[in-house]
């Protein structure tokens, strides 16, 4: 997906970068970005501010998709996958997002428009996902987005 591409590069990680060094990273460009430190010129500060959200956008995304995330929420992740069924699901620009009847929320990433036509087509949703889609796509949890917003 372009978004995960672009948050990387932006970062300058990849994605078997370890939580320590996206944090690492983060800090380090904060420091340089931070709009407090462009205090004389108004211009670059408005810049700095653009700037820092977009990092602190792309750093929060890139945690909750990062391989130590995913393998700490595996057992609730697991969990749900295998034994909620789905109460819906939303697809927009190869993201498709599924809701279960357990009040977990996925977005999974590149999800190609026939598999998403093939999931609406399919007999039991619940098992074409479990079969191709919730093992073979990059996600996260948006359960916890939603519930903080």
């Amino acid at each position: 997906m372009k978004k995960i591409v672009d948050y990387r590069k932006l970062l300058g990680t990849t994605e078997v970068s370890t939580l320590n060094e996206l944090r690492s990273v983060y800090k380090s460009l904060m420091k340089t970005w931070h709009p407090d430190r462009f205090h004389d010129n108004e211009e670059a500060k408005l810049e700095a501010e653009e700037k820092s959200k977009t990092i602190i956008e792309a750093y929060h995304f890139l945690v909750s998709i990062a391989p130590e995330t995913l393998e700490q929420t595996l057992t609730d992740y697991t969990t749900t996958t295998t034994t909620s069924n789905i109460l819906d699901f939303d697809y927009q620009k190869q993201v498709l997002t599924v809701k279960f009847l357990d009040g977990a929320e996925y977005e999974y990433f590149d999800v190609p428009r026939n598999i998403y036509i093939k999931l609406v087509n399919a007999d039991s949703p619940g098992r074409f996902a479990r079969r191709h889609i919730f093992t073979e796509y990059v996600y996260r949890s948006t359960s916890k987005l939603v519930a903080q917003a």
